[in-house]
């Protein structure tokens, strides 16, 4: 009896122990089920629902909380748009619009035999003129060959002693030894790729329908050798200048290389991006190609570096020896934003809106004091930001273990927590901005380009376009047209040896006193 009794409570505790490894099982598989609807709802929004992180509200602050710099691009066309299609158009609009382009006078008379008079048939005799209308004429791109020449002059003196004296003229350099590339076509090219996103071989089409069979080889070609030549030495010289900032944006996006040593076409490479912020006295923005994504990139290109760095949460940028990390709250926000339910209109009474909504209040007091000086940010920023600072991180400790660890919702709280440190410095520093969003619409280009051209078919090609896109941006942050820009550094500085006067190359920065002249 006592026998079976323990063998009755054995077998209990062992139903007892399977139960609950079930029920364990259960509730692991309802978690995983719940992750994945989750995942498949977020992907469906990706795929198909609306790219903005803007969310229907009742609150009129509320509407304008996404505003911020990062997605306003799209946002701004569309406003200006509805509101040019609205507006009463005011006396001269029309004529301020043309004002900056070139007038050409066509003046249309009367023919001789006809200036008689219908009443009383005399001569008819001019009156004046009177304007009709303006037209935008636009003029299609065309080609011709410079043919070079110089003059040359003997001494005949010389010459009849038997001797040599010749002069002759001088010419500028060309921008390609041995080419017919001229500062003007390689510019177009550049400029073509790189700021209107046209791939070379669609540019070997257009070149072709001008008159000229110029190979996508011998462009890219073109490409690579003023890059290496011109650009990558001021390129450097930004470089030097950047890592004296205090303050330094850093990004990066991926790119593919086909023809890299020791990779797969298919493999990822990377594009980084360092920007000076915007108070800067000289805006700067430098591209950088390497083949990975490792922590040695940034930590080699910021050596030297004493400062401040403004980043997303990759630990690439939290190892720099002397420099503090700033973290981005565009990163947290989109993190919460990515955990709202799949129907937006009914996101309230969750806590991914709750945490979207605490988000929302600091970047509402950023775009309040966005002209203000440094020390006035600061001021603010400790009063007001502060307190709804402090509540959010409250939020995210009290709620942390109330959600699924691995869900979107529960990995948006482990980040802000995470990077807590980072996110509080803005508070402190009146340089500091909110977010990383300069560095953003910076790669932007990039990564419009990209979808165009697709990838780079060598490391040259990658290096080349690095600096291409360093020198175009660099100049738009300067106010400056990056066709004049590329074309006048090609026109002048192959007359110049920088290697015997490596100073030269601070009168070719955008920002110098020489260029701006110019400009």
């Amino acid at each position: 009896m006592v026998s079976m009794m323990t063998d009755l409570t054995k077998t209990i505790e062992e139903l007892n122990a399977t139960i609950a490894a079930l029920q364990t099982s259960i509730q692991s598989l309802k978690e995983d089920n719940a992750l994945l609807l989750e995942e498949n709802k977020y992907l469906k929004r990706k795929l198909f629902g609306s790219k903005s992180e803007k969310i229907s509200s009742t609150d009129p602050q509320q509407l304008s909380l996404f505003d911020e710099p990062e997605n306003k691009c799209k946002e701004e066309l569309l406003e200006e748009i509805t509101y040019s299609r609205n507006k009463k158009r005011f006396k001269g609009e029309k004529q301020l619009k043309l004002e900056d382009l070139e007038h050409v006078k066509e003046l249309y008379d009367v023919e001789e035999k006809e200036r008689v008079c219908d009443v009383c048939h005399s001569k008819m005799h001019r009156a004046g003129e009177e304007f009709v209308r303006s037209e935008v004429v636009y003029k299609p791109a065309k080609l011709y060959v410079k043919d070079i020449y110089r003059v040359s002059y003997q001494c005949r003196t010389c010459r009849k002693n038997n001797k040599v004296s010749i002069i002759k003229a001088g010419t500028p350099s060309p921008v390609i030894p041995h080419s017919y590339a001229s500062s003007s076509a390689v510019t177009q090219i550049i400029i073509d790729k790189y700021v209107n996103h046209m791939p070379l071989y669609r540019q070997e089409s257009q070149w072709k329908r001008l008159g000229l069979k110029l190979s996508r080889t011998t462009m890219a070609n073109w490409v690579i050798i003023t890059s290496k030549e011109y650009f990558i030495p001021l390129v450097n010289r930004m470089h030097e200048l950047l890592i004296q900032e205090a303050y330094v944006h850093c990004d990066e996006t991926t790119v593919q290389v086909l023809n890299e040593p020791g990779k797969e076409a298919i493999s990822k490479s990377y594009m980084w991006v360092y920007s000076s912020i915007k108070e800067s006295e000289h805006p700067i923005k430098i591209f950088e190609y390497k083949p990975d994504r490792s922590a040695a990139n940034p930590q080699n290109f910021l050596k030297g570096f004493k400062g401040t760095t403004i980043t997303d949460g990759y630990h690439g940028y939290s190892n720099i020896d002397g420099v503090i990390n700033a973290y981005c709250w565009a990163h947290v926000r989109r993190r919460f934003y990515d955990a709202l339910p799949s129907d937006l209109k009914d996101g309230t009474n969750t806590l991914a809106k709750e945490a979207v909504d605490k988000i929302a209040k600091l970047f509402v007091i950023e775009k309040e004091i966005n002209e203000l000086s440094a020390g006035e940010k600061v001021k603010v920023r400790q009063e007001k930001s502060k307190p709804f600072i402090d509540d959010f991180f409250s939020w995210c400790q009290n709620n942390e273990n109330k959600v699924l660890t691995r869900s979107k919702l529960g990995k948006a709280i482990s980040y802000a927590l995470k990077y807590e440190k980072g996110l509080l410095v803005y508070l402190d520093d009146g340089y500091v901005p909110m977010t990383n969003s300069l560095d953003e619409r910076t790669i932007r280009p990039f990564t419009v380009g990209r979808k165009n051209w697709m990838f780079s078919a060598s490391t040259k090609g990658a290096n080349a376009s690095a600096a291409a896109f360093s020198l175009i941006e660099t100049a738009k942050a300067n106010h400056l047209d990056p066709y004049d820009y590329i074309e006048y550094l090609l026109e002048i500085m192959p007359n110049i040896d920088f290697i015997k006067n490596p100073k030269r190359l601070d009168d070719f920065m955008p920002w110098s006193d020489q260029t701006q002249s110019i400009f």
